[in-house]
């Protein structure tokens, strides 16, 4: 069974920086299951090196060998493009090599983890590399961190004219920040939202979590679930394990 943990970032860093985070197992996981969170995460691990991994439309599965240790860093919906120095919508759905993003600091960090003496220290020279950007968020990211606070739940083309944007040039720009478009991007951040509430329940009634997730009922709770991970909320909550937080 993977161990899965998370460390919140630097004051510096919160706003941009969702946590740092570490996975292990010292037995071989097949088909660990990620689902679409918004974000798109640094990861390092020693057999495959440093990738930033872009944000996902669909739930993700991943192999890992036996002995697996990976650390990463989540960033927030619509900021990694003012990290990284590129834009997330070349990331969606894929991965490239962080050493193709940052060429020689991309080196350079790789070989500071390889020479960390564990993978709690790996996470930590991670989140101690990262640089605060120079420029605060420009509109549309301040945009994008409203529907991030709000669950997705939010009127968009008020969200786009808070940014001085039509409906239609706010759609193409929240692509270019988040690597979603606008629907797309409200609808993984309810179901995301939804995710944690069950992860965090006792007992679940799926009619009050749906309602109180602000779906329109239990059926449209379903259908998210079915399109995002390919089963409902009963086989994804079940005793076989939740897919890990995003």
């Amino acid at each position: 069974m993977p161990v899965y943990c998370e460390q919140p970032p630097s004051a510096a860093l919160a706003r941009w920086v969702e946590c740092g985070w570490v996975l292990s197992s010292a037995t071989a996981v097949t088909g660990h299951r990620v689902p679409p969170d918004g974000c798109i995460d640094i990861l390092y691990d020693r057999r495959q090196g440093l990738h930033a991994v872009g944000t996902m439309t669909m739930e993700q599965h991943f192999d890992y060998p036996e002995g697996v240790a990976a650390a990463g860093i989540r960033l927030r919906p619509g900021l990694a493009g003012s990290v990284l120095g590129v834009s997330p919508a070349e990331l969606t759905d894929a991965s490239a090599p962080l050493e193709d993003l940052w060429p020689r600091r991309g080196r350079e960090l790789r070989g500071r983890l390889d020479d960390s003496k564990s993978i709690q220290e790996a996470m930590r020279i991670l989140l101690g590399s990262l640089q605060v950007p120079a420029e605060p968020p420009n509109p549309v990211q301040r945009a994008i961190e409203a529907l991030t606070a709000a669950h997705g739940n939010a009127d968009l083309d008020s969200v786009a004219c808070q940014a001085n944007l039509s409906p239609r040039q706010f759609g193409r720009r929240c692509r270019e920040e988040s690597g979603l478009t606008p629907k797309r991007l409200c609808r993984v951040l309810r179901f995301r939202h939804a995710c944690r509430m069950a992860g965090a329940a006792g007992r679940l009634s799926w009619s009050d979590l749906a309602l109180e997730a602000e779906y329109f009922d239990q059926a449209h709770l379903i259908r998210d679930f079915r399109e995002f991970t390919g089963r409902t909320p009963v086989a994804v909550f079940s005793n076989t394990g939740a897919p890990s937080p995003g």
